[in-house]
């Protein structure tokens, strides 16, 4: 990537705030038409002539939140938005307890593949990524792209990341783009760290660090000609006489 700028940048989720509480979080939340935060990333990709991914939340129903992915293009437009559809509920014996669904409604729907400066994005956000479903109808509709921005816990982290987002690349033969909140939030929040761009092989291509030692930023390139290889090297033909499509 020497010498080259940029096409697009890929932020975490949740970048507006992290809020303690679901009150907390109902308190915070802005409409994007509303929110200084929306308004300064469009701004920013719009002087800079860079395409930005970002994750926020936004106001739903009945007091509750979306857990939002825009899509903001060079111009500062906002031209896709996704809304998390698997929802982070868990009790962990050596980490937090969460139950994301007291206070996040849960995306409508999968937002089709669309093209973008850097290929075909499928968007997804962290908890999805335990959802093979769904990041397999993605590549099925042509995405070459695949993101999930996320705020993982530390103690899944550990466990399951690297695994779950190399997985993810290569049944799909796609790339993967995992821009992750690190470090304490507040008293009952901290993320795992470790963003990861991971390429259709399953090869690791960037990582950031699990420390919270200040701004992090990874460069990597999207070859669209290595995910073509792999592909055409390695087909997936799948036996939909013995199950569903997905």
């Amino acid at each position: 990537m020497s010498g080259t700028r940029p096409q697009a940048l890929f932020l975490p989720e949740a970048c507006d705030y992290i809020a303690s509480s679901g009150k907390e979080s109902a308190e915070l939340v802005k409409s994007v038409e509303d929110s200084e935060f929306v308004r300064g990333i469009q701004h920013e990709a719009r002087i800079n002539n860079v395409a930005v991914n970002v994750g926020v939340h936004e106001p739903a129903s009945e007091g509750k939140i979306w857990n939002t992915l825009l899509w903001i293009t060079p111009q500062g437009d906002i031209s896709q938005r996704y809304q998390k559809l698997h929802l982070f509920d868990v009790d962990l014996k050596e980490g937090p307890t969460i139950k994301e669904s007291d206070s996040t409604e849960r995306g409508p729907g999968i937002l089709p593949p669309f093209q973008s400066n850097v290929g075909c994005l499928g968007l997804a956000i962290c908890f999805d990524l335990r959802f093979p479903e769904m990041s397999l109808s993605l590549r099925r509709q042509g995405a070459e792209v695949l993101t999930y921005p996320s705020a993982f816990a530390v103690s899944t982290g550990r466990a399951h990341w690297h695994t779950l987002l190399r997985a993810r690349a290569i049944e799909t033969q796609t790339y993967v783009l995992a821009a992750a909140q690190v470090g304490q939030h507040n008293g009952k929040r901290a993320s795992y760290g470790h963003s990861l761009v991971v390429g259709p092989w399953g090869d690791i291509k960037a990582e950031l660090s699990g420390d919270d030692n200040g701004p992090e930023i990874a460069l990597a390139d999207i070859d669209l000609d290595e995910l073509s290889k792999v592909r055409r090297q390695m087909p997936l033909s799948r036996r939909l006489d013995l199950y569903a499509e997905i």
